[in-house]
């Protein structure tokens, strides 16, 4: 156990979990595709906008607490969907879910989890919850699992949708990654991942047997039949495809590009942010993923239109240093920093966060 109480910082946190992760699995969870532009430019991105502080506010009272989808949170930072958490932790998933339950937020649980969606559900229950869904060529088993997601208590579905094949994240295929004897994709029993290859990554492996590359626009009817949950597609950088999926019934949006991990030379996620927000036009909740490493990049993702963010990496680390305890500590310090922010800001609601409040760095 660890006194997480001194870590101050996110980074102090990826700091500590870089040296207590096996090799491998610090290069899976750190790494992005081919040479890392775009993994780069989503921390980067943030640092191109600068906070304009209005001055003389009461910000005596900063609530925090806002709704996604019509659930109550604590704040507007949600747990991104990550797999295979079991290599961060034993606990895993179930610690996550512990600790997003405890901050009072959204835990987005991945279908890659190395714990069923049944156990994590029951590892906090009553705790909102969102089930990332990838769509498989077996459609039988996709059916099977949003099923299984609506019987055990999730509240929508997160289809990914940057995903028809794995982008090549170099550093996986260079350590042939795969996950240890002891671990599996819990909720694919059925389809257990590929043997590992000496030639790359088994999860690449697993990804060009399995996944659907064919699913598009067409299939979404079918998907959202499949139970009554509200459907989020994430995944989204364009305008264009932010209205369809609008159109085509889609209750939220996530900008994302999945942590730098798909398409290199993509843009970072917060310069596509204002164009999707400005395009959803308040007909769906807007998310946005990639680079949130501050409470003020909370802020900048508020002002450029996001109802929310959502916390991958970080809680990973969180769940490294000390499992539930870590991931808990990595919340209450980004909502300390986003209320720090807010105060010396001049914002005293989440409401007061506007696009006045942010401008682009001078050169």
């Amino acid at each position: 156990m660890s006194d997480v109480s001194k870590l101050l910082t996110l980074a102090d946190f990826r700091r500590l979990a870089r040296a207590r992760l096996e090799p491998m699995t610090w290069d899976y969870y750190r790494s992005g595709a081919d040479g890392e532009t775009t993994l780069r430019e989503n921390r980067r991105a943030y640092g191109r906008w600068q906070i304009w502080p209005r001055v003389l506010v009461d910000v005596s009272e900063r609530p925090l607490a806002t709704t996604v989808l019509g659930t109550p949170v604590s704040m507007p930072v949600l747990v991104a969907p990550t797999a295979y958490q079991r290599l961060a932790h034993d606990d895993g998933e179930r610690a996550t879910a512990r600790a997003a339950a405890a901050a009072g937020t959204v835990m987005c649980v991945s279908t890659l989890a190395t714990v069923a969606l049944e156990d994590v559900a029951a590892a906090a229950p009553g705790a909102p919850r969102w089930f990332q869904l990838y769509v498989h060529k077996d459609r039988a088993l996709t059916q099977r699992l949003v099923e299984r997601a609506a019987a055990a208590g999730y509240q929508a579905i997160v289809i990914t949708v940057d995903t028809p094949l794995l982008g090549r994240r170099v550093a996986d295929e260079r350590n042939g990654f795969a996950l240890p004897a002891h671990l599996t994709m819990a909720n694919l029993a059925d389809a257990a991942l590929l043997a590992a290859r000496s030639d790359g990554s088994s999860l690449n492996s697993y990804f060009a047997a399995r996944h659907d590359a064919a699913f598009g626009w067409r299939d979404l009817a079918w998907l959202r039949a499949l139970s009554p949950l509200p459907l989020v597609i994430k995944g989204v950088l364009r305008a264009d495809d932010a209205v369809r999926a609008v159109d085509a019934g889609c209750a939220a949006v996530v900008v994302s590009n999945h942590g730098g991990r798909q398409l290199d030379g993509a843009p970072a996620t917060l310069e596509a942010l204002p164009e999707v927000a400005a395009a959803v036009a308040g007909r769906a909740e807007v998310y946005v993923d990639g680079g949130v490493r501050w409470g003020s990049d909370v802020l900048k993702a508020l002002a450029l239109g996001a109802r929310a963010v959502m916390l991958g990496r970080p809680v990973l680390w969180g769940l490294a240093v000390d499992g539930e305890g870590g991931v808990r500590r990595v919340l209450e310090i980004v909502r300390e920093e986003l209320s720090r922010a807010m105060a010396l800001s001049g914002c005293a609601t989440l409401a007061s966060i506007d696009r006045d409040l942010v401008r682009p760095r001078r050169e």
